[in-house]
């Protein structure tokens, strides 16, 4: 069974104890921070090595590693290969900044996003910038409706029903 299989099956297991769960992803939570808080010092130095190797340099086990990079993959400049990772696949942590914090801001992970870390990175009008822009993508605003007698979107200045809204 591949990792991120594994991992997936511990992490949302339906027949665990919720208690468990709980600490189980409390204790993720705290190990993904010092993690996130680690490789954010140096945010253009690309950490590599294989899924081991990493979980020894940030002194985490290997299920725990995995889920890291389960949820880092979407914010790196090239993808793992998580859906067939071994303990020996070599994997890379270069991630794209703005997109890193603007999935964190996505995944409403304040733990991640406010780290003191990013004031190095991003000033604090840009950490402001992308928390909108992250907020506004996935606000759906639907667009007025438009009854018979207003003007007509199209600015012909007719009402709608005499221009754009005739059937027919």
């Amino acid at each position: 069974m591949e990792l991120l299989e594994k991992w997936r099956e511990i992490a949302y297991s339906e027949t665990a104890n919720k208690g468990d769960l709980q600490r189980l992803w409390s204790a993720y939570f705290q190990k993904e921070k010092d993690i996130y808080a680690d490789l954010l010092k140096n945010p253009d130095e690309e950490v590599k090595g294989t899924v081991k190797e990493l979980a020894e340099k940030y002194n985490v086990d290997i299920m725990t590693m995995t889920g890291f990079l389960d949820g880092i993959n979407e914010s790196l400049k090239e993808a793992n290969p998580i859906e067939e990772m071994e303990e020996d696949t070599q994997v890379s942590l270069a991630f794209e900044k703005e997109l890193l914090y603007k999935n964190m801001v996505a995944a409403g992970a304040d733990w991640l996003y406010e780290l003191p870390e990013w004031e190095a990175i991003f000033d604090e009008e840009t950490r402001k910038t992308l928390y909108r822009e992250q907020k506004s993508s996935t606000t759906i605003v639907k667009p007025d409706k438009v009854y018979p007698n207003d003007p007509c979107p199209c600015g012909s200045g007719k009402k709608y029903k005499k221009c754009c809204g005739k059937k027919g």
